[in-house]
């Protein structure tokens, strides 16, 4: 039988270094911009039409949740909330200004983004990167006045830290949240109560059976 010996003193040095190198690497800079694209979304839409108004500010959203990361995510949220919108509505209309919605379209939806989030391995102690994104949906009649102001968080992680650089990690992960942010608004906007309200009024429901 041979014994395999250790050197404990050497081993504590090289134990120190690597994760000094690996919490150096969670902390240095990444600048990230998303330029995934997104599959047609595969639904039945309710028959309404909507105006979506992506305004510039979120077209050309950069985040910049701390002061090592910043994050575009303008062109690639603007692709994946057209094609879930155009999932949801019969009749969809997508425009840069409220001023110009057509107004013979039922809904107008404003999104905007509240906050995003960042976890690196160092903050959160797992061995993941992490993206939060807060999205906000003003959800108006075509007469301007609000049905409902939804707020819908979307989250995505990677499946673990060791990839190729914090920036590819921190890519994959806000991919990832921003597919989120699709699903839960095919799942969830008509389950809205305020939205099922509405509908009701609109005689919708009815119509869509």
């Amino acid at each position: 039988m041979f014994k395999i010996l250790f050197n404990k003193r050497a081993i504590k040095p090289l134990t120190a270094m690597l994760l000094v190198g690996i919490l150096s690497g969670c902390s240095s800079s990444a600048s990230v911009q998303i330029t995934s694209d997104f599959p047609a979304v595969l639904s039945e839409p309710k028959p309404v039409s909507a105006s979506i108004v992506f305004d510039e500010s979120f077209a050309t959203y950069v985040a910049q949740p701390d002061k090592n990361t910043v994050i575009d995510l303008g062109t690639a949220q603007i692709k994946l909330l057209s094609n879930a919108f155009t999932g949801l509505f019969e009749e969809v209309e997508f425009v840069s200004d409220r001023e110009t919605v057509n107004g013979d379209y039922k809904l107008v939806i404003i999104p905007s983004i509240r906050e995003v989030q960042v976890s690196t391995p160092s903050d959160n102690y797992l061995n993941v990167f992490e993206v939060w994104i807060k999205y906000n949906l003003e959800i108006q009649s075509a007469d301007g006045e609000t049905i409902d102001s939804w707020f819908m968080p979307a989250y995505g992680k990677t499946p673990d830290a060791f990839m190729a650089s914090k920036s590819n990690a921190i890519e994959e992960a806000a991919i990832i949240a921003l597919r989120d942010a699709g699903a839960k608004l095919m799942l969830d906007f008509y389950r809205i109560p305020a939205i099922y309200g509405w509908m009701m009024e609109q005689q919708i429901l009815e119509e869509s059976k």
